[in-house]
C-alpha cells in the first residue's frame, strides 16, 4: 500500500498518468529489484497502484481476505459492488475460486434481478450488508447459473439426466444456490391415496429454518407445474415440518417462463412458491448490468 501511494502521488503532481505509468513505472520496477529484490516486477507495481486506488484506507482492509482476494476485488470500479463481494466473501467464507465463480457469474446482478425489479436502496443494503437471508425471496436468483456442468447450450437433455448431473455436481450446487443450503435428498417421495409423487430435490435452509423444494422442468413453465408444486408444499406444512421448521419453499427451475402466466397462477396461493430460469452457460454480464441499470434509471 505504502509504494502504491507513492505511485499514484507522483502521478498527481506529474498529472500526466499515461506516460508516468509506462516509463516511471518501469524505472522504479528496475530500481526496487535491484536493492529489494523479487516482487517489484512491473506487473506487480501496477498492482499495488490499483490496489491503493480502491483502497486508499489502511483500516478497510480486513484480515480474513488474503491478497489474492483483493487482487480480484480491486479490478471492480463500482465501488457498491466491490463493497458487496468483499462482505460476501468474509460472511460466506468464500475462497478466491468461489470469488471468482461469483463474479464471473454476475451473482450481484442476479440477486438484484432476482425479483423482477431493483431499486437503489437494494444496491446500498447489498453494499453494506451482503446478502441477507432473512425472508424466503432472498434464496432466489434469477437466473440460476449451472455452468459447471459442463452442458453445450443446445444439447437436449431429460429433467432425470440434469438432475443426475447436479447431485454429482452438488458441492458447486450448494455454492450457487447460496447460504446456508443443505442437501436433503433426491426423488424423495411423497405418497397420496396410492398414487406416489416425487419431488426432484430437497434441500434445508438453515437460516430461514425452512425445506427448499426443486422441481426441475426442462421446457417452459406450465401452470400445472406450479399446481404440482402446491401439493408439494402442501404436504411438507401437514406431513413432513417439525414444529421448529418455519413455511417450506418451493423453486420450480425451467427453461423458460411467463411472468403473467405465473402471476395469475400464484393468485390467492399462500405457499412460498417461485420459478426461475436456468442457463447452462455464464450469462452475459453487460447485458445483465444493463438491465440493472435500466431499472435504477426508471426509479
Amino acid at each position: 500500500m505504502f509504494i502504491g501511494r507513492i505511485i499514484v502521488s507522483n502521478e498527481n503532481e506529474n498529472n500526466n498518468r499515461l506516460e508516468y505509468g509506462k516509463e516511471i513505472l518501469k524505472n522504479l520496477s528496475n530500481e526496487l529489484t535491484q536493492y529489494l529484490g523479487k516482487g517489484y516486477s512491473y506487473t506487480n507495481l501496477t498492482y499495488m497502484r490499483k490496489f491503493y486506488k480502491a483502497y486508499p484506507n489502511y483500516n478497510e482492509l480486513n484480515d480474513k481476505l488474503s491478497w489474492s482476494h483483493y487482487c480480484e476485488l480491486m479490478i471492480i470500479q463500482d465501488k457498491d459492488k466491490r463493497n458487496f463481494y468483499e462482505k460476501e466473501c468474509i460472511n460466506s467464507n468464500w475462497g478466491v475460486r468461489e470469488l471468482q465463480r461469483q463474479l464471473d457469474t454476475s451473482l450481484f446482478e442476479r440477486l438484484l434481478l432476482s425479483d423482477g425489479k431493483t431499486n437503489k436502496e437494494k444496491v446500498l443494503e447489498l453494499s453494506k450488508e451482503g446478502q441477507i437471508i432473512s425472508k424466503p425471496s432472498d434464496i432466489v436468483k434469477q437466473p440460476y447459473v449451472f455452468e459447471f456442468l459442463g452442458i453445450k447450450e443446445q444439447k437436449p437433455l431429460l429433467e432425470k439426466d440434469l438432475e443426475y448431473k447436479l447431485i454429482r455436481h452438488i458441492e458447486d450446487f450448494l455454492l450457487e444456490l447460496g447460504k446456508g443450503f443443505m442437501f436433503v435428498g433426491s426423488q424423495q417421495r411423497i405418497t397420496l391415496n396410492n398414487t406416489d409423487y416425487y419431488v426432484d430435490m430437497v434441500f434445508y435452509n438453515k437460516y430461514l429454518k425452512s425445506y427448499v423444494l426443486i422441481d426441475l422442468k426442462m421446457n417452459n413453465l406450465k401452470a400445472e407445474n406450479l399446481g404440482q408444486m402446491n401439493l408439494y408444499l402442501n404436504y411438507y406444512e401437514q406431513v413432513v415440518n417439525s414444529e421448529d421448521d418455519n413455511k417450506q419453499i418451493g423453486i420450480i427451475l425451467c427453461a423458460e417462463k411467463d411472468n403473467v402466466m405465473i402471476e395469475l397462477a400464484l393468485g390467492g396461493i399462500s405457499n412460498n412458491l417461485f420459478a426461475s430460469t436456468y442457463t447452462y452457460y455464464i450469462p452475459d454480464k453487460e447485458q445483465l448490468i444493463n438491465e440493472v441499470e435500466k431499472i435504477l434509471n426508471e426509479n
